[in-house]
């Protein structure tokens, strides 16, 4: 089950704009996290790796992903700075990502938690039980008699669970935790700061607890929810769903014909409702995405608001005609025209020209491939040979020589791939980002300080900061693409 709502939330207890702010930006991850992975299984419950394992079950974590095998073993990968994404071995039923940790509920019905204890999340208790939920510092699982037990954080109540039966449960990732009984009602507990407990009477089928919201789904297949609704997260989602989840400042359902449809006002989280049509491509940049049409048009979507202001240069507003491609990068977009031309846009006016380092300014010629990083781009000539632009701070526009089939542009450096399939990086490489694997290589994709890259057997693998060890579950995989602190193939 997708489990957006286990999102990053500031520690700080002051309740004010600029806690909201940094959650917000958080979502912003999540949700371009939570948009790769439905991208890689088609949006579904079950999926089947190209080659691979069948998945059974998917959660997305604060910074990692775990998914359940139909062998019952758990694969994660992702941020693993705490262990949370060092699965161990052995067969589960179910598993649930929180922030920094991650519980499995083995098949003997005992529950094993892994990564950050520092709230006692890993300290599950004894016993048999059929049901988990991780929230961000907390956890509740549901025992065989259909008690809840909860563990972890409690600083607002949100681990004591109320007496009585329940067939289901979800720790929210703020201060709260949600049951559903055997009658079919929804009781909560924890802070109330914001109505996250007054859950609506009535019976519901299945219900999700967010960070400051919950939502649940009615036997109808409609969608209510209730709490902080700042940002519009309880909105009410029109049509049927299959499932709901409630993330920070968003919700989110999937909807039968499996669609996903989200509700959210802020301007830090458009990128959960991108336009609806067909695409054929699509980029994810720092604040923003842009996608390429069937028609070849562009169209690009978040951060586009008057709050959002300090984030828009213009890199969302993308000239007229046909394209072939898009990147999406920092403040600025490239766009790769069918006849080979390379436009850029983004960076404009006199608010921009602090971050205006030419990145914009693609050179002519015919490219086959282009790529927006931070505050440079790179494209890939006809001839094969990588041209760069922009900034230069630490030598990520020094393109070498030789001849690419593939390129990549970061923040601060950019990889490639040679003819030969060896793989080349450069720029600044302080946790290790310059420093490929050997091997044959058919693509890379240069994320913020790490990168990864797909082996032509079609096993993927990644190294920088952070990444030592931490390898996605086995493929063969056909695409990869590496996040802020996570990747996805």
């Amino acid at each position: 089950m997708l489990a957006p709502s286990q999102l990053l939330e500031g520690r700080d207890r002051d309740g004010g704009a600029a806690r909201r702010r940094r959650v917000g930006l958080a979502v912003v991850l999540a949700a371009l996290l939570l948009a790769a992975v439905v991208g890689v299984l088609g949006g579904l419950q079950r999926g089947v790796a190209q080659g691979g394992p069948e998945v059974t079950a998917i959660t997305v974590g604060g910074s990692h992903v775990c998914v359940l095998l139909d062998s019952g073993e758990v694969e994660c990968w992702g941020w693993n700075a705490y262990g949370e994404a060092s699965a161990p071995p052995g067969r589960f039923a179910a598993v649930s990502a929180g922030l920094q940790h991650t519980c499995g509920l083995r098949e003997s019905g005992e529950i094993e938690c892994w990564g950050s204890n520092e709230h006692g999340e890993l300290n599950a208790p004894p016993g048999r039980f059929t049901a988990l939920s991780a929230g961000s510092w907390h956890n509740c699982a549901l025992r065989e008699s259909g008690e809840i037990a909860c563990w972890g954080s409690n600083v607002d109540g949100q681990s004591d669970a109320p007496p009585g039966r329940f067939k289901a449960v979800s720790a929210g990732s703020g201060d709260h935790s949600c049951g559903l009984r055997e009658s079919g009602e929804i009781e909560c507990w924890g802070s109330n700061e914001h109505g996250e407990l007054d859950a609506p009477p009535g019976r519901f089928t299945a219900l999700s607890a967010g960070n400051h919201h919950s939502c649940g789904l009615r036997a109808s297949g409609t969608a209510e929810c209730w709490g902080f609704d700042e940002d519009g997260q309880t909105a009410a989602l029109a049509g049927r769903f299959r499932s709901i989840s409630a993330g920070s400042s968003y919700t989110c359902g999937l909807r039968e014909s499996g669609v996903i449809t989200c509700a959210t006002r802020s301007d830090y989280l458009l990128l959960a409702e991108p336009p609806a049509g067909r695409f054929r491509a699509v980029s994810a940049g720092w604040h923003y995405a842009c996608g390429v049409r069937e028609s070849g048009a562009v169209e690009c979507w978040g951060n586009l608001g008057i709050e959002a202001a300090v984030f828009n240069y213009g890199q969302a507003d993308a000239p007229p005609g046909g394209f072939a491609a898009v990147s999406a990068g920092g403040y600025h977009s490239c766009g790769l025209r069918e006849s080979g031309v390379v436009e850029c846009w983004g960076n404009l006016g006199i608010e921009a020209a602090v971050f205006n380092y030419g990145q914009a300014d693609a050179p002519p010629g015919g490219f086959a491939a282009v790529s927006a990083g931070g505050y440079h781009s790179c494209g890939l000539r006809e001839s094969g040979v990588v041209e760069c632009w922009g900034v230069g701070f630490d030598g990520e526009e020094d393109a070498p020589s030789g001849r690419f089939t593939a390129i990549s542009a970061a923040a601060h450096h950019t990889c490639g791939v040679r003819e030969s399939g060896e793989l080349e990086c450069w720029g600044l490489g302080l946790g290790g980002e310059d420093d490929a694997p050997a091997g044959q290589f058919s693509a890379v994709s240069a994320g913020s300080d790490h990168n990864c890259g797909l082996r032509q057997s079609g096993e993927a693998v990644c190294w920088g900061y952070g990444r030592a060890g931490d390898l996605p579950p086995p493929g063969p995989y056909r695409a990869i693409s590496a996040g802020w602190h996570h990747a996805c193939a």
